[in-house]
C-alpha cells in the first residue's frame, strides 16, 4: 500500500470484503458500536488500541492490516497453526474442517 494509508477506507474495504456490517465488525472487536461509528463518519483516525481490537475483529494482525492486498500474505501464528494442522487431514477431513469453520462463522 502507498505510505499514506487510509486507515479508515482500509477498515470500510476490509468490512466489506469480509460481508460484516460495522455493528458486526464493533461486536467481534469489543468496541462499542458508537465508537466506531463516530470514527468512520466523522474521519477520526482509531488510537493504537482500539485499531488493534479491530484488526482482531477482523481476524487479521496489525502487520496484515498495514501490508495491504499487494504485499505477500503474512499469517499470524494461529493461522500457520491452523495450516500446519490442516495439511495433515485427509481430503475428507479437511473438507469437514471447511464446513464446520464455515458453519462457526457464519454462527457469529
Amino acid at each position: 500500500m502507498s505510505e499514506e494509508m487510509d486507515v479508515l477506507q482500509r477498515i470500510k474495504d476490509l468490512c466489506r470484503e469480509r460481508n460484516y456490517s460495522y455493528y458486526e465488525l464493533a461486536k467481534r472487536s469489543g468496541i462499542p458500536y458508537s465508537t466506531l461509528n463516530t470514527l468512520l463518519l466523522k474521519g477520526a483516525q482509531p488510537s493504537m488500541p482500539t485499531l488493534k481490537r479491530l484488526c482482531a475483529g477482523l481476524g487479521i494482525s496489525l502487520q496484515q492490516f498495514f501490508a495491504g492486498e499487494d504485499e505477500a500474505t503474512i499469517l499470524t501464528a494461529e493461522q500457520k497453526e491452523c495450516l500446519s494442522l490442516f495439511n495433515v487431514l485427509t481430503s475428507e477431513e479437511q473438507a469437514l474442517a471447511i464446513a464446520y469453520m464455515k458453519g462457526l462463522a457464519h454462527r457469529l
